[in-house]
């Protein structure tokens, strides 16, 4: 009993610690994984699948044969989109691409969820806002401005430089002075 409270203590704490922050990191990894793995193993409805071609122009770049499996992913328009595989061929990159719904899922709940910190309803913005107004006319708040250095300002003289030199002179000191 002991070590199932100690269990779920530890999980409050860490729950707290991290927040769900923490639970959309794990969910879009889990998403992450599974997406990768159905993707190498080829089980993806090619009918959702997207064709896109990029034309480019690639120096001494050979034309692929065959699609070759890629990975990454892109947003376009509030979509998320995952790679799956592109050929090169006759100038053209040719992506093929699909729909990732799950993790657009997970993104929007996670911007609702940092939305719930900065987002007031509209009634308590308002009142907040003349509270805050309100504190500034008494709070005293002074600050000054004052140089430092001159900056990039410079007296500039024209003049030329002397080029002789004084063969005369010596060092005083040869050696350290006594302590005494």
């Amino acid at each position: 009993m002991k070590k199932l409270f100690s269990i779920v203590f530890v999980l409050i704490v860490l729950l707290n610690a991290m927040g769900y922050y923490g639970i959309f990191l794990g969910m879009q990894y889990q998403n992450d994984v599974a997406m990768v793995k159905n993707l190498d193993s080829n089980r993806y409805d090619e009918s959702q699948a997207i064709s896109i071609k990029i034309p480019m122009a690639v120096p001494y770049m050979n034309d692929d044969d065959d699609f070759v499996r890629v990975d990454g992913m892109f947003e376009y328009n509030g979509e998320f989109y995952r790679l799956v595989k592109q050929k090169y061929a006759n100038d053209t990159l040719n992506v093929i691409c699909l729909r990732d719904p799950a993790n657009k899922m997970i993104r929007n709940a996670l911007t609702d969820y940092v939305k719930t910190f900065t987002d007031k309803p509209s009634d308590q913005q308002q009142n907040t806002k003349l509270t805050l107004t309100f504190i500034k006319d008494y709070i005293p708040e002074t600050f000054a401005i004052k140089t430092v250095s001159d900056g990039w300002q410079s007296n500039v003289t024209k003049g030329t430089a002397s080029a002789t030199f004084i063969p005369s002179f010596v060092t005083s000191v040869i050696h350290p002075p006594e302590r005494g």
